[in-house]
Formats: C-alpha cells, structure tokens, sequence
C-alpha cells in the first residue's frame, strides 16, 4: 500500500517509466544501452569469471535463466525500482554492466552497481560509463543520491567510485556475504552538485 507523503516527490510517479530506458554516451566511444536478448551469451560467461563470482552471489545457470533477468530488467524500468545497462564499446561489444538498484522516486535516491569483464579492466571503463550514470540520474532524471557499497576489499571498486565522484561516508561492519564470507563494506555516495574527481 502506498502511504500519502507530505512532501511532494523528487520524482513524480509515471516521469521516468512514460519513456523509454535512455541510451547514454560516456567519453572514449562508451555506450550504454538495455540489455538485449542477444546478450545472453556475454553475460553468462561474465558471470564465469572468477573475480565477478567473488564479488556477486547470484550467478545465472544459463543463457535462458540470462534471458528472464533481462526481462526482469525491463520490468523494473516500467515498475520504476531500476534500471541495468549494457556497457558497450559503440554500441555493440559488451564490456560490462551498471545498474541503478532500489529506486526510491519519492525520496529520489537510488543505489548504483557495476561489473567489467575482463578484458575491459584497468582502462578506466567503470568509472566512465558510472560518472555518465551520474551525470543522468543526477542532473537529467532527477535524483537527488546515488550510492554504492563494495567489500573493503575491493580496492578496483573502491577507485572507480572515488574517481566517479562517489565520497566514501564510512564502513558497514560485517554487512556482505561473499564467496569467503562476511565482509565488511564500503558506503558511497555522490549527491547532486557534487563532481566526478577528474
């Protein structure tokens, strides 16, 4: 049930979902587009690499299970809690994924969460196709927080956010269960207003 706010939303109910999920450009030839069914392939084996297991505990089984998380994807574009892009170079080859999380439009805060395959990494992907993210979410659809946790562990996560212009506001003790375990977590944010660090 909906409970009447007292406050008028940051983002009106209906604003994002009566158009498409928008296609973004990042510098150096990034694109990031919605996930196409013939993506599948690409993003069951993302989910094979071992540094991407470690860090996700839900894995796909198949290219078919792939395939209804994209379509889940889709419906929570049109249900308004997230949205999950393709990170592609022109368009075409997927490099990785970005995703908003827990779209809260009466507050307008969501949570942000990326993945680069392999040969992608150490190239500045990440945190391009993040600060674009940003720039959207933040300056065009409306959001007013964007934030993001990471294992304390994860120090390429950790870079990435930093560089996106997502200020490190603390540690959630004990709070992610990763493949070895309960990790203690990185709290990000980027509100609007603020910049990305280069």
């Amino acid at each position: 049930m909906r409970v009447p706010l007292s406050t008028p939303p940051a983002i009106p109910a209906g604003a994002l979902a009566a158009g498409a999920q928008p296609t973004l450009a990042a510098p150096g030839g990034l694109v990031l587009r919605p996930w196409e069914p013939s993506d599948a392939p690409v993003f069951l084996a993302a989910y094979r690499d071992p540094e991407i297991r470690h860090w996700h505990t839900r894995h796909p089984a198949s290219e078919s299970q792939v395939r209804e998380w994209f379509e889940g994807y889709h419906r929570a574009w049109a249900g308004e809690t997230g949205a999950s892009w393709a990170v592609t170079r022109d368009g075409v080859e997927v490099l990785g994924r970005i995703a908003l999380t827990g779209m809260d439009l009466d507050d307008g805060v969501a949570g942000c969460a990326y993945w680069v395959l392999p040969a992608a990494r150490r190239a500045g992907v990440a945190s391009r196709a993040l600060t674009a993210l940003g720039r959207w979410a933040l300056d065009g659809a409306g959001f007013h927080r964007l934030h993001l946790d990471h294992s304390t562990r994860n120090l390429a996560s950790c870079r990435t956010a930093l560089r996106a212009g997502f200020r490190l506001e603390g540690t959630k003790r004990s709070d992610a269960v990763h493949a070895d375990g309960r990790h203690d977590m990185h709290l990000h944010a980027r509100i609007r207003g603020d910049r990305p660090a280069g």
